[in-house]
C-alpha cells in the first residue's frame, strides 16, 4: 500500500499487488513507493529499495546505520534521519523468513509523535468504516462484532449487529462455527474459504481469510472479504455445460433403450391385435396397452428433443402460416382472462424446421406466458426478418452473421428473477409448484429449437413480465439450388407378398417382432443378431436377398458398415434402416448409401411392413 498526502487534508492510498516471491527479489521490491529494506538476523542490510535508498540518501550497510540502538518493533513511530532531515516515521515490520525481516518506513507527522509517542498501531474499528476492503470483526463464538460499509456493501445487507457468521455467509459444507474455532485456536484460519453471502437482494459468492487479532483477553478474528461472484458464476456456467451435456448423452441413450422396448412391446399388441376383433374381450386391454406406449413414445420423444436427438423431418414453412393454423388451439390454450395477438412482419422469410416440434416450442411458451399471468393480461407473439452483420456473442452462444427470422413471445407476468434465469433451461427445473409442471417444456424447446440450428434467448423482469426470443437462419431457396430428397410414405399396399429380407437387429425382441410381422406379409426372412454373422450367411453367392432390414447402432459392426461392404457384391439390394437414435446416427454415411431408407423406433407392424414393401417395390421396378 502507498499513501501520497494531497491539498485540503486529503490523502491518496494506493494497493498493488505483491506476492510473497516478489518480496525475495529485487524486481517485485522495486516496484514499491514505500521506503523498504531487507534486515538479516544479525542487523545487516541484505537489500535496499529505490525508494528507501532516495529517502535515506544512502545505502545502508546496518540497520544501526538508520535507527540506532532502538529495539525495532511493529508500529514503532520514529525520526529516521533522511536525505532531507529528520523525517517522522512509522516501522511496519513483516516477518517473512526466520533469519529475514522485511522493514517498511511510513511517513508520519511530527504532531503523531508528540501526542503519541512510541505505541503499538492500534486503530480503532471506526477507523477503519471507510476503508476499501470489506472487513468483519468476530469474536470466538462466530458472532460478528463490526463491520465496515465495504462489507455491508458487499454482502447486501444493512447492518450485522446482533448476527452470527452463519447468518451471512453459508456454504462450507460443515459448521462455520468450527472454522472459526480452528482460526482462533491458530490452526488453517488463514486458508481461503469461497463461501455464498445470504443478502436480502442478491446472491453473492466471497472469498473469505480469517486472520487472528487481539491478544489474550480479547482474542478475535478479522475477516477480509473479496468478491469472486464473476469468478465464481464462470465456474458454474463451465460445471453447468458439462452437466447439461452429460445429461443430454444420458437421455439420449435412455431413450434409444426405452425406444427398443417400446417398439418390442407396441409391435407384440399390433400382432394381438392381429387375432382380436372389436367383439373381443381383450380387445379394449390391447388397446389401452397400445394407447399408453404411445404416450410413452411421445416422452422419449421429449427426452431425445432435450438431447438435440429427436427424429426431425424438416420443410420450408412460412411462420405466418404456422401460427394462423395454431392461433384456434393457443386461444383455447390460453383462457377467457388473456388475450393472445399476433403481428408479422409481411415479408417474412421462409425457415427449414420440422412443422410438428416448432409448434411444440410455440404452444409450450404461450402456455408458459399464460401461467406467469393468473390475473390476465396480454401474450403479444411478433415475427420480423432479423439481419445480423456481424458476430454476435450472446448468452455464451455465437450467432454468425446472416439473415434470420425473428420469432418473440411477450409476457405481462411476474417475471423471472435474476438469479434463476440462467436456470430456465435445465431439464426438470420448474418454478411451478409440485403437480403443475415437469420441468421438461423449455428445456425440450431449447433441444428443438437448437438442433434446428436457431437460438433462443430469455429476457425477463421481475414484475413488468418476460420476452422468450427465438433466432432460425432465413432459408434461401433459389433457382439452381438443388432441394433435398423428401421421403414420400408408402401406399398401402393389400394382401401379401414375396422376397426375401435379411433381418439385421442385435435386440431379440424387436428381432423376433419385426420377424413374424414381416412373415406374416408373406416374406421370407432371414435373422442375423449382428453385422459380422449377416456378412458371413451373405458370403454364400446362392443367396438370393431383397432388403436388407439393419439396426443403425450394433455391438461390433454397425449397420452403415456392414451394409457398405454387402453392396460391394450386390449392389442392387435396398436398405431399411432403422434405430432408436436420430437418422444423425448415420454420421455422414446416410446420405452416400443408395437405396437406402431411414425408420425411426418405435415403429408399428403396418410401418415396418409398408416400408419394406415399398423398397421391395422399388427393387422390382429398378432398371436391370
Amino acid at each position: 500500500m502507498s499513501v501520497t498526502k494531497l491539498e485540503n487534508a486529503k490523502y491518496l492510498w494506493r494497493i498493488e499487488e505483491w506476492t510473497t516471491e516478489a518480496t525475495k527479489g529485487v524486481v517485485g521490491a522495486q516496484g514499491l513507493h514505500f521506503p523498504m529494506m531487507t534486515i538479516g538476523a544479525r542487523g545487516a542490510v541484505l537489500f535496499v529499495n529505490d525508494a528507501c535508498r532516495a529517502f535515506l540518501g544512502f545505502r545502508p550497510k546496518s540497520a544501526t546505520e538508520v535507527f540506532g540502538n532502538t529495539l525495532l518493533r511493529n508500529g514503532l513511530m520514529l525520526r529516521v534521519a533522511g536525505a532531507e532531515g529528520e523525517v517522522p516515521v512509522t516501522v511496519a515490520i513483516l516477518n517473512s523468513q526466520v533469519s529475514r525481516r522485511e522493514v517498511f518506513l511510513i511517513p508520519n507527522s511530527d504532531e503523531d509523535i508528540i501526542h503519541a509517542g512510541p505505541r503499538e498501531l492500534a486503530a480503532e474499528w471506526d477507523a477503519i468504516e471507510d476503508l476499501p476492503v470489506p472487513l468483519l470483526k468476530i469474536d470466538s463464538n462466530g458472532s460478528v462484532l463490526a463491520s465496515n460499509r465495504e462489507a455491508r456493501s458487499l454482502l447486501a445487507i444493512s447492518s450485522t449487529q446482533g448476527k452470527r457468521v452463519g447468518d451471512i455467509l453459508d456454504g462450507l459444507g460443515r459448521p462455520i462455527s468450527d472454522w472459526v474455532r480452528e482460526a482462533i485456536e491458530g490452526r488453517g484460519g488463514y486458508v481461503s474459504q469461497f463461501l455464498r453471502g445470504r443478502g436480502d437482494s442478491h446472491e453473492t459468492f466471497i472469498q473469505v481469510t480469517l486472520n487472528a487479532a487481539g491478544g489474550q483477553d480479547d482474542p478475535h478474528l478479522i475477516a477480509v472479504l473479496n468478491d469472486v461472484t464473476e469468478l465464481k458464476t464462470l465456474e458454474a456456467q463451465f460445471v453447468q455445460s458439462q452437466k447439461m451435456q452429460a445429461i443430454g448423452q444420458l437421455a439420449g441413450g435412455v431413450a434409444h433403450d426405452f425406444n427398443n422396448l417400446l417398439t418390442a412391446i407396441s409391435g407384440h399388441c399390433d400382432l394381438l391385435l392381429l387375432r382380436h376383433d372389436h367383439g373381443d374381450q381383450n380387445y379394449g386391454d390391447l388397446i389401452q396397452i397400445h394407447q399408453n406406449a404411445n404416450r410413452a413414445a411421445s416422452l422419449v420423444g421429449q427426452l431425445l428433443a432435450f438431447s438435440r436427438k429427436q427424429h426431425l423431418q424438416p420443410e420450408v414453412i412460412d411462420l405466418r402460416d404456422t401460427l394462423s393454423d395454431l392461433t384456434h388451439l393457443l386461444n383455447r390454450s390460453v383462457g377467457e382472462k388473456v388475450t393472445l395477438s399476433l403481428s408479422h412482419d409481411q415479408e417474412l422469410e421462409q425457415i427449414k424446421a420440422d412443422k410438428r416440434q416448432l409448434e411444440q416450442v410455440l404452444m409450450n411458451l404461450v402456455v408458459n406466458a399464460r401461467d406467469a399471468m393468473p390475473g390476465g393480461g396480454e401474450i403479444r407473439v411478433v415475427t420480423e426478418n432479423f439481419e445480423v452483420k456481424e458476430k454476435v456473442v450472446r448468452d455464451r452462444a455465437i450467432i454468425s452473421p446472416g439473415r434470420y427470422v425473428l420469432v418473440k413471445v411477450i409476457d405481462e407476468g411476474h417475471g423471472i428473477p435474476p438469479e434463476v434465469l440462467h436456470k430456465i433451461f435445465e431439464p426438470f427445473y420448474t418454478t411451478k409448484r409440485t403437480g403443475e409442471g415437469t420441468g421438461l417444456g423449455l428445456s425440450t424447446a431449447y433441444g428443438i429449437v437448437k438442433q434446428t440450428g436457431g437460438f433462443i434467448f430469455a429476457e425477463s423482469e421481475v414484475g413488468r413480465g418476460t420476452v422468450f426470443s427465438l433466432l432460425f437462419p432465413a432459408h434461401e431457396v433459389t433457382v439452381t439450388q438443388k432441394t433435398a430428397p423428401v421421403f414420400e410414405a408408402p401406399k398401402t399396399i393389400s394382401g401379401s407378398d414375396d422376397g426375401v429380407v435379411l433381418l439385421v437387429e442385435d435386440e431379440a425382441p424387436v428381432r423376433a417382432f419385426a420377424s413374424r410381422a414381416l412373415r406374416l406379409r408373406g416374406y421370407t426372412v432371414l435373422e442375423a443378431d449382428c453385422g459380422e454373422n449377416a456378412l458371413s450367411m451373405l458370403a454364400d453367392p446362392l443367396l438370393k436377398v431383397d432388403v436388407f432390414v439393419t439396426d443403425v447402432i450394433m455391438p461390433g459392426m454397425d449397420g452403415p458398415t456392414w451394409v457398405r461392404k454387402a453392396l460391394l457384391v450386390r449392389p442392387n439390394t435396398h436398405v431399411v434402416f432403422v434405430s432408436g437414435y436420430a437418422e444423425d446416427a448415420f454420421g455422414d454415411e446416410g446420405p452416400r448409401i443408395d437405396n437406402s431408407i431411414f425408420l425411426p423406433k418405435p415403429f408399428s407392424l403396418n410401418d415396418l411392413t409398408l416400408t419394406v414393401q415399398n423398397q421391395m417395390e422399388k427393387r422390382r421396378n429398378a432398371p436391370a
